[in-house]
């Protein structure tokens, strides 16, 4: 019987796994632009954000330009290795015994 790995409650959750696989294809983002990728609103996304960057999985940049808010996103090392696994459990998941 395949034992099956416990996939992460921080990337199982459809627009924080959004956010993830954006900043895997990028060196960083701005808010408004993850916003646009993923089709979400400012206050869901602003809460995902604050959930990744608490998890550790985000590193979150706010500074001024031309005096508006600007907030940039970078996915860190641990960002990136827990993408990696929950990928790999997904994959396990779909061709279970391989």
């Amino acid at each position: 019987m395949t034992q099956f790995k416990d996939l992460d409650p921080i990337l199982h959750s459809q627009l924080r796994l959004a956010v993830v696989s954006v900043l895997m294809g990028v060196e960083e983002a701005e808010f408004s632009y993850l916003r646009e990728q993923t089709s979400s609103t400012a206050g869901n996304m602003s809460i995902q954000i604050s959930k990744l960057k608490e998890a550790g999985y985000i590193e979150v940049e706010k500074k001024f330009r031309n005096n508006y808010p600007l907030t940039i996103c970078q996915i860190t090392p641990l960002g990136k290795k827990r993408f990696a696994e929950y990928v790999a459990a997904l994959k396990e998941y779909l061709n279970p015994g391989n």
